[in-house]
């Protein structure tokens, strides 16, 4: 367990973020502007010469500035921090545990709140289970340019420990730190629980966008397309249910119909890896709820639909 906070006069312990893209660049650098020490360990050495060099600028509401957060592309070069905070993608998750392992020591906390499921498992197998932290956020972020992030603001997240043990103490101090920084914190338990809830928005609206183009707006403004996304969203809850997980159909479809009307010209992040030429996290969303139901028997032809229809589009790209 850490000995001592990431926050506090006399105490103060540093983050690594992992992955400096859209959310990682976003957190990293409230993290940098509260005071929490902060580095970005990031793969493209452009983009850390650029964060190094000219900073992070950040637009929020309209306004941009520049933040100041040290970034890295060499992990040897950075001091064990207190916690490791993954923002990844999903395919790019076990890498990346690989290459910040090293960074773990002195009992870090090592959280995730990346989209999908099954990343926590993937960091499990590098760092135990004990240290992790895991959760969901509501902060939305896109990259504008190279070291130039917009975000709508700071979003609901929520944390817990993946397993009991030391991780409950982890996750005050990863909240407490994420807190300083401007993120409204909650630790319901059961976390998981909160994690599926956020599967089943993103396994209802993310392939429907990236298939469609759509902004997020506009799914909720056409009736068909907001049948489309109603259907995946029910199929979803279906199997978080048969998981175990006390889920509200009538909630869910009201959370993610106000989500996608106040996003309104934002695009969902498959869609903007669509458009970037990327391969998709379909695997961790849609592909995750088709393995939980195949496992316990619920049929779900709209999400196999949408998630062969995504994969093909990477196979005719050549991302498979």
């Amino acid at each position: 367990m850490m000995a001592s906070h990431m926050t506090g006069a006399g105490q103060q312990r540093s983050v690594v973020v992992v992955g400096a893209g859209a959310m990682g660049s976003v957190f990293g650098g409230r993290l940098a502007e509260a005071g929490v020490p902060t580095t970005l360990l990031d793969t493209d050495r452009e983009l850390v010469e650029r964060l190094n060099s000219d900073g992070l600028r950040l637009v929020e509401n309209g306004s941009e500035r520049t933040l100041r957060v040290r970034a890295s592309a060499n992990p040897g070069e950075i001091e064990p921090p207190a916690a490791l905070l993954f923002f990844v993608k999903s395919h790019q998750t076990a890498r990346a545990a690989e290459l910040a392992g090293p960074l773990a020591r002195d009992g870090a906390a090592v959280v995730s709140l990346q989209n999908g499921w099954g990343n926590a498992d993937t960091l499990s197998e590098t760092f135990g289970a004990a240290r992790l932290v895991v959760g969901v956020t509501y902060t939305s972020a896109t990259v504008l340019d190279l070291g130039l992030v917009s975000s709508s603001g700071p979003g609901r997240t929520l944390l817990g420990p993946y397993a009991d043990g030391e991780a409950n103490g982890l996750a005050d101090t990863v909240a407490a730190a994420l807190e300083a920084a401007g993120f409204p914190v909650e630790q319901p338990r059961p976390v998981l629980a909160e994690i599926w809830k956020k599967l089943v928005l993103n396994a209802a609206t993310l392939p429907t966008a990236a298939l469609t183009g759509l902004e997020a707006g506009a799914l909720a403004g056409s009736e068909e397309m907001r049948a489309l996304v109603d259907a995946a969203a029910a199929e979803a809850v279906a199997v978080g249910r048969a998981k175990g997980f006390e889920l509200d159909l009538a909630e869910r479809l009201e959370s993610i119909h106000s989500t996608l009307e106040r996003a309104g010209s934002g695009k969902g992040s498959m869609l903007q890896d669509v458009e970037g030429g990327r391969r998709t996290e379909i695997d961790v969303i849609s592909g995750a709820v088709l393995r939980a139901a195949a496992e316990h028997g619920v049929d779900v032809p709209v999400t196999c639909a949408l998630h062969a229809l995504v994969t093909g589009l990477e196979r005719a790209r050549g991302q498979r």
